[in-house]
Order: structure tokens, then sequence, then C-alpha cells
């Protein structure tokens, strides 16, 4: 693409003038919609749809997180008590409220739309995840917009919207999308202060409008996932003030009023926990769940370089060329615009990946600095020619032929079935991966990132939409629930023993036992309309201890499935006792 315009400085947006147009559909599409603000925004809104929602709906339960998350809101809503966090008789306090008071109001908000039995569908709970997934990539947008041209910001918002480890979250009901949400906010309103005060600006009166925007979001981050949101915007302060030797900017923030209103939206809960629990909440939350993630938490150490490691997957289709634009963002390092991403990013990052316990998600807030960054390149035209880092384009066909072969062979292990429902997506998934690849060439880079977006949308709907959904040994819960369900007998009560992942919990009832064989031949002994959930390793300590007591059952069925949680498979028997139907 030739360029017809000056090239903008990080932080000092300026429109194109005559826009050459390369003749692609998909360029020419993108110089529609970024004609206009409103309709960048709709754009952006059905793309997101379009990304997010297949196999939204279709998709039961994932264990462990989201089935507990979900539990616990299914808790609040029987009991009617939104101050205590528990899981059964557990209290959950890893977390603070908020994610658990979205997803309530988003099953209250069902129920009143007459949705039948909306606190037993997955699918309300995720509502919340999949408005903050939205609101991410419009506010991606909306940060863009203080670093590169509206053309820019809009492909900035495609790239996050396109992301695999968004795309991922945007489909579970736990914190990690609405906390993205209000950190893009929060790190949107600050990077408008911060390039106002760099340009030189001096306004008599400094808005409103950008500190009211920081501190709710920060009020609300920190209702999501405690202190966490403190940690990307504290360092980035820290560090530019450091590299510029002054801080004055931050006055514009308004900083005492801002702390007090924050303290208005984040006490009342605490001071509510408190009154509730003692200090059991700060010492679970912050001592038994932040510091225990210095070592490695729940099996999930691992050592430095993991997330960079990770990034070529998780970033997928915007890594290729977020690596292509490394070089030039270096050099403009000390521009202001790039010099304030730079800063949201490297020292979080840093961090990260210093700290032992490490899940994917943990460093999703740190992708849309790279975005826009990605971005800021790619409009300058000054995206790395070296041979080695322009071969990366080759990534755009290999995700999708890779994530395809293993879908297929995954299905027909599974379910002995290829699922060739979801083969034409298959296809347009490769085929567009490879147009992006050929046709890469750094003056039109453009060009080969919508291509790759496009094939980011085939696939999500051959592996959310068809392949996913059609796996039910991977989510052997769902089949216990429904075979539970067809049951003649009023008001079933289940014991579970060897099986005991919380996804069971949240499609049975939250009265489930969870314990072992010994133990559930006693509770099959207690009634009728009762059933022991055997999984086949607690199998002979049930029918010893059903011996011993004159227990007489008979099997109504045996699911065989497969524990994501534990890597292994698994069959489980549901026993009833004679005189249960």
């Amino acid at each position: 693409m030739v360029e017809t315009y000056a090239r903008p400085r990080f932080g000092e947006p300026r429109e194109p003038k005559n826009l050459v147009n390369p003749g692609n559909r998909l360029v020419r599409a993108i110089d529609f919609v970024t004609a206009d603000h409103k309709r960048a925004v709709a754009f952006l809104l059905l793309c997101g749809l379009l990304l997010f929602l297949p196999g939204f709906f279709t998709i039961p339960p994932i264990d462990r997180d989201e089935a507990r998350f979900a539990q616990a809101t299914k808790q609040m809503v029987e009991t009617g008590d939104y101050v205590d966090i528990r899981f059964q008789e557990d209290v959950r306090y890893k977390k603070p409220v908020g994610i658990y008071w979205l997803q309530a109001a988003a099953v209250h908000t069902a129920s009143a739309l007459g949705l039948p039995r909306a606190e037993l569908r997955i699918w309300v709970y995720r509502v919340p995840s999949l408005i903050g997934a939205i609101g991410a990539v419009l506010l991606t947008y909306w940060t863009a917009l203080a670093f590169v041209t509206q053309r820019g910001a809009v492909l900035a918002g495609l790239l996050m919207c396109s992301c695999v480890l968004l795309s991922v979250e945007a489909r579970l009901a736990k914190t990690d999308a609405m906390l993205l949400l209000t950190v893009v906010a929060a790190m949107g309103a600050l990077a408008r202060v911060y390039l106002s005060w760099q340009r030189g600006e001096d306004p008599a009166r400094p808005p409103w409008s950008w500190p009211t925007i920081f501190w709710t979001a920060l009020a609300g981050g920190i209702l999501l996932k405690g202190p966490l949101i403190l940690m990307f915007v504290g360092l980035t302060i820290v560090v530019l003030a450091i590299l510029d030797r002054d801080a004055s900017w931050l006055w514009r923030m308004r900083p005492v009023w801002g702390l007090m209103w924050t303290l208005v939206l984040v006490l009342p809960w605490f001071v509510a926990i408190y009154w509730r629990a003692g200090d059991a909440f700060f010492s679970d939350s912050l001592g038994g769940d932040m510091l225990s993630k210095l070592s490695a938490q729940e099996s999930h150490g691992a050592p430095p370089g993991l997330y960079l490691l990770l990034f070529w997957i998780t970033f997928w289709p915007g890594a290729p060329l977020a690596a292509m634009a490394a070089p030039a963002v270096w050099r403009a390092r000390r521009e202001p615009g790039a010099q304030f991403l730079l800063a949201w990013l490297i020292p979080s990052w840093i961090v990260l990946e210093a700290v032992l316990t490490k899940l994917p998600h943990y460093v999703l807030p740190l992708y849309p600095p790279i975005a826009i960054l990605t971005i800021g390149a790619l409009e300058r035209q000054v995206l790395s020619r070296s041979a080695w880092l322009m071969r990366g384009s080759a990534w755009w066909f290999a995700i999708p032929a890779g994530a395809s072969i293993i879908a297929v062979i995954a299905a027909i292990k599974l379910i002995r079935q290829p699922v060739f429902f979801a083969w034409p997506f298959v296809a347009g998934a490769l085929i567009f991966g490879l147009f992006a690849w050929w046709l890469y060439e750094d003056s039109r880079a453009e060009r080969s990132l919508l291509n790759a977006f496009v094939a980011s949308v085939f696939l999500a709907f051959a592996i959310y939409g068809a392949v996913l959904p059609a796996m039910m040994p991977l989510f052997p819960s769902a089949e216990i629930a429904r075979a539970l369900r067809n049951v003649v007998c009023v008001g079933p009560k289940a014991a579970s023993a060897g099986f005991l992942e919380p996804s069971l919990i949240f499609m049975t009832d939250t009265s489930t036992l969870l314990t072992d064989g010994s133990r559930a031949a006693d509770f099959l002994s207690q009634g009728t309309c009762r059933f022991a959930l055997v999984e086949q390793r607690s199998e002979r300590a049930f029918v010893q201890r059903a011996e011993a007591i004159g227990l007489r059952y008979n099997v109504a069925t045996r699911i065989e499935g497969y524990n994501i949680s534990q890597g292994r498979a698994i069959s489980v028997s549901i026993f009833r006792s004679e005189g249960t139907e």
C-alpha cells in the first residue's frame, strides 16, 4: 500500500486524507465501517457476537473454575444471601463478590423474562463474561483512538476480538473477561490524561469524565478480583514517573475525590463480609489465594517464559504481526504513546512471568497494549522486513490446520465420528488462513490481517460451535444430570463417590453429597429415590459396604466419559436401591 499521509506518532493520531484502496473486498468493508464512529462500534459489536456466540449456549459447564463460580452464584440465588460466598457448605473467599452479583443479576433477569429453570442453565451465568468480552473489545477501540487513527482503532479492536484467549474467556462464567473490561477502561482514561499532559495541554478546568471512568473502573476491578487491577495501573504510573521524572499529571486524575468515590463503591461489601465472617475473607483472599501464587499454587507452577511461549497461540491471529511490529515499537519507545503502552505492558508482564503460579488468562489485560502497538506499526508501515520474522505469517495457516486436525482426531477417538458438520467451517478457516499467509506483504499487511480475522471466525464456528458440543464424553456431569432427570420418583437425591467435580453439583443439586464408596452405600440405604454415583475406582469399597449392611441395589445406567480436570477416562455407575425407579 502506498503511503498517502504523514506518519502519526503514537499518541498523536491523524486521519488519512486520501487512503489508497488496494482493491481487496475486506479492505473496502473496513473503508465503509471506519467512515463513521457509530458504524465502527456496530461493526465491532457484530464481530464480537460472531466470534463469541458459537458454543456459548451449547457447551456444558467446564470444570473446575467455571462450575465453582456458577454454583456459588446459584447458591446465592437459592438462599437470597448476596454477601456470603459459599460452595455447598464451604466458604469461597478467594475472590470478591463482583462476578457473583453480575451472574446473579443475569439469572434474575432471565427468570423475569420467562426463561424456565434459568438457574440451571450455564449460559445464563456466562452472560457477564460475554458482555465483558465485547465491552473490552469496544473499550480497546476507544483506548486506541488516543494513539492511532479511527481505522487503526477498529483494527486494534479486531485483534482483541479474534484473540484466542479472549474468545475462550468470553465463554466461561468467571471473572477474567469482566476484569479485562475494567482494566482497559481504567487504562484508556489514564492514557488520555497522560497524553494530554505530554502535548502540553493545560485546560483551566480539567474534564471530570476521564477521572470518573478511571476511578469507577478501578472500583469495579477491585470488586471483581481484589487488588490485581492496582498492579497494572500502579506499575504503569510508577514507570512513567521514573521515565519522565515527573508525575504532576496525576493531579489531573482528581485523586482525592477519586479515592473517596472508589471507597464509596467498594467499602460497603467489604464491611459487610467482615461483619459476617471476620477476617476470614481477607486471610483467605489475600493470604490463601493471592500470596500463595508466589509459589506453585494448585499444581500450576511453571518457569519464567511460559507466557511468551503461549503468546503465539493465545494471541493468534495477532501474534505474527506483533512479532513483526516489535522492532519498530522498540525504536519508538520514547514517543509518548509508545512509552505509555510499553509501561502498561512490560513491567506487569515481567511480574507475571516471575510469579511461579501461571495460568494463561493472567496476562489477558496486557494484550490490548500489544494490539494497539501492533496496529500503530502497521499504520506507519514500519513492520519488520526481516525474513525470519516474515516467515511467521505461515502461523496464520498453521493454527487453523493444527487445531482442525486435533479436533477431528479427538472427535473420532471420543465419539467415533469426525463431526462432518464442522468440516465446511474448517475449510473456510484453512482457505482464509492460507490467503493471509500467501498474500502477505509488509505494505499490505492489513489485507492479510483481515483474512486471518475471517479465518478466526470460521475456526470459532468449527471448534466451539460444532466440535466441542458434540464431544459429550468430555462432560460426564451433563450425562449424569440427564439420567437423574429421567427417573420416575420425585425429588431424587444423589451421592457421588470418586467423581467429585463442581460441575456435578451445579447440574444436579446443591445437596448432592461428595463422598467415598463406603459412605455412598450408607447414603443409598437411608431411603428411596436416592442414587449413588460411583466411579469405577470406588466401586469395590461401595460393594463391600453394601454387602456388609445388606443393601440391595440395582444399576440404573453406566456413563463412560473423560475427566478433563484430572486428564483421565472415567466410568460412573448410577446405583439405586431396590424399589426406586
